[in-house]
Formats: structure tokens, sequence, C-alpha cells
């Protein structure tokens, strides 16, 4: 993210809360200048990108020594050091506390459990509220448990991890309850993906962690890294005691982007009026004042693609992608299922059903329109990034996507510095 992005730690910050993350932070890998420091926490501890490198020198065929890709890159060395993990302080520089490699890696989550606790105490006694945010690095490749529960499920070590993750979520809940926390306190639990794929895809060489097992999206299909529901489908459970309902569930659409407007706006916050923003307050459909949600629609997108979209039941796919690590493959004519009929998105329907393509259509219509007033932002764009300004934006192609024109604009302001060249290469996991 360019420092341009606002967070929610970012607006929470503004308006006094404590903010603290411990974890993965996969939103940019330079502690200086784009670590959760930078994006207004007031302390983390974070991997800046993703536990798969932890597999690196486990590997048996590791290089020992440099590596180069001549002769296109010359004699210039290619970063394999093994990953770090960084601890921050607002005003403070970044400190490199730990190698992240597979001993680590089975302790990690414990390690920022205890320093989250911590963090809750800490604010409950200098009076302030606070923002946590925790993002656990398991379940995910590498899977290496805590040593207290390698074993303890006899399912592998996949169940171990959930069994260790429910747990240490039991933690925090529990310290919340000490604290006297738990009613003034929103807590979110929710997932980012859906089922990994792979199947027995050895993890390392030799691999002594039992490398990979293919998850279970229940009744729908799909993992992660496509647009199907078993991608889409995740998890999420929100604790609010006096406010929020207990027991309660739903089948509303809500969408992960929400959390944004929802969270600040619940903290007093304001969510910022200066940029396009997708999320909806979910405040009245969380607390019970409304039986719906009010979101009709999710965008479903594969890195730039617009994939695939989904209108209430309904949802039409523009492209056919079936795995992570498949081709995707541009449809004729938009692909349209009813998942209450088909939940397995296997049997499409055709021309009774068309209407339902329209209000789909407008949707998409106006979200392209945003991205055309506010381009995305591309991987290696330099701070400070400034948005255009009107007039700064020229149309220069369109493409067809069945029956929606998605229009293309760019940005005809020059930079004095230009954003360094990205070969897609370096992270397409997560």
């Amino acid at each position: 993210m360019t420092q341009w992005e606002t967070t929610i730690a970012q607006a929470l910050s503004d308006v006094g809360y404590a903010t603290g993350m411990w974890g993965k932070w996969h939103l940019g890998s330079d502690p200086e200048s784009r670590g959760p420091i930078n994006f207004g926490f007031d302390e983390a501890v974070w991997s800046p990108r993703t536990a798969d490198e932890v597999l690196w020198t486990m590997q048996s065929y590791f290089p020992d020594g440099p590596v180069t890709a001549t002769p296109y890159a010359g004699d210039t060395p290619i970063r394999l050091e093994p990953e770090l993990i960084y601890f921050r302080k607002k005003g403070e520089q970044p400190e490199a506390i730990a190698t992240y490699d597979a001993g680590f890696r089975a302790r990690f989550d414990r390690k920022i459990t205890e320093w989250a606790i911590d963090f809750m105490s800490r604010s409950k006694n200098e009076g302030k509220p606070f923002y946590l945010y925790l993002p656990y690095t398991q379940v995910h490749i590498p899977t290496i448990p805590d040593p207290e529960y390698a074993g303890t499920s006899k399912h592998g070590n996949w169940a171990d991890l959930l069994t260790q993750m429910d747990d240490f979520t039991g933690m925090i809940l529990d310290k919340l309850d000490e604290l006297g926390l738990m009613e003034d306190t929103i807590v979110v639990w929710a997932s980012d993906n859906g089922a990994d794929p792979n199947y027995r895809m050895p993890a390392i060489d030799p691999d002594p962690v039992g490398g990979q097992w293919k998850g279970c999206s229940g009744p729908w299909r799909g993992g992660y890294f496509t647009s199907l529901e078993g991608s889409n489908r995740t998890p999420c459970i929100v604790r609010w005691p006096g406010r929020i309902p207990a027991g309660k569930v739903s089948n509303e659409l809500v969408h992960q982007v929400d959390w944004f407007t929802t969270l600040l706006l619940a903290a007093g916050a304001a969510v910022p009026d200066d940029r396009q923003i997708d999320g909806m307050d979910m405040r009245e459909f969380l607390l019970g004042d409304s039986g719906v949600s009010g979101r009709d629609t999710v965008l479903c997108i594969q890195g730039n693609r617009l994939q695939a979209v989904k209108w209430r039941q309904w949802k039409a796919h523009l492209f056919q992608q079936d795995e992570f690590l498949s081709t995707w493959t541009p449809y004729n004519m938009p692909h349209l299922h009813n998942l209450e009929w088909d939940p397995r998105e296997e049997n499409e329907v055709d021309f009774p059903h068309g209407w339902v393509l329209h209000p789909m259509a407008a949707a998409v219509g106006a979200f392209l329109g945003t991205l055309a007033v506010e381009p995305p932002i591309k991987p290696g764009t330099p701070d400070p990034y400034v948005p255009p300004r009107p007039g700064e934006m020229r149309p220069e192609e369109h493409l067809q996507l069945g029956v929606i024109t998605q229009f293309v604009t760019t940005l005809v302001r020059s930079h004095e510095e230009l954003p360094q060249p990205h070969s897609g290469l370096d992270h397409q996991s997560g």
C-alpha cells in the first residue's frame, strides 16, 4: 500500500485509540516506509510478507552462496535471505527480532497472542480504548503446530493447528473478560479466503511437516484464488455482548470491505470522504435493528480481472477458472448460476433468467466508473502518491466482457520518479 491509503488503525488512532498489530503483514515489505507503523499502528510485530518463505532454507536444494540471474540481471545478487520478523513502535526505528524459520514459525502465533494480551492490559491501565489487529499466521503452509499442540488432534497438522487457533482465540476472549471489557469490545473473527486446494503436495524436500492437505469448502466448489463460492465464502463471527444478539446466523451478504466503514462508525471515527469507498455500514444489520444487510452485490476480482458478479442468490461468471493453479478463459457470454439451486456452480441457467444480468451490469458499470475517476494504484508506485485530478485521466481503450463494457483510463500526469518494473511473479500466493 502507498501511504496515501487510510486504514482502520489510522482512522481510529486519529480519534484517540491505542492501536497495535501482531502477525502477518502482506501489504509492503519495507519495514521503514510500508510497515504497520506507517499506517496508523502505535506498535507492531510482523512478518513483512507471507509464511511461504519459511520453507526456503529448509529445501535440500536451496543454494549455498550467492544467487545470480546471468545474463539478464548481470552479476546482481538475488535476495534469498531468510525472512525476518520486525518489531517497531511509533517514533522508533524497526528492529529485526527473529529469523522467520521453522522453529520460530511453530511458536509465532503463541507469541503474538501473548503480546496482544499485554497490549490490551496496558491500554486498559492507561484508560485508552484500543484497536487490536491480530492476523494469525496459521493455518497456512508450512503447517508446523506449536509444540504443545503437535499430535494432539490425532488428525494431522491441520487439525492440530485448528485446535491451537481456537485455544489462542479463547485466551484473547478470556483476557477481555478478566479486564472487564467484554461488553465494551467488538470482536470480529474472520477468515480471509477459502480452503487450500492442494492435496499432499510436498511442502519441503525432505518433508517433515506432512505436506499440504486439500481443504473442504463444505457444499461449495472451489478453493482460494478462484471466484467460486468455495473461495468467496469464509467464516465470520462477531461478538459484542448486550448489543449483537447471541447465536444469530444469517444468509445475508456482507463483504469484507464493509468492516472498514462499519467499525469506524461504530467506534466514533469518520469514514474518509476524499476517496472512493466500497464498504457499507452494517451496524443496523449486525445489531439486529434490520433483518437485511442492504448489500445486493459482490464483485469477484482476481488480480486486475473482474471475474464474476454475485447479485443476491445469482452468480455470473465472466471467466472460467476452476482451481488456484489452473488457467483462466473468458466466456463468450456470462455463465449464470442460481446458487440456491446449484451451490456448486455446475449447472448453468439460460435466457429465462437473463434479466438478472441487468442489475449486475448496473453495479459493475458504477464500480468501473469509480476506477476511471480513481484508478487502482499499481505495485511499485512511489510515495508520496497523489490521486489524479479532473482532466488528468484519459480513456485509452475498452474491453468487452459479455454484457459489460470495461473502460480503461490512463493517468496523463508524469511522475518525477518512475515505478520500478514488476514481474508479477514475486508473491502470487497468500
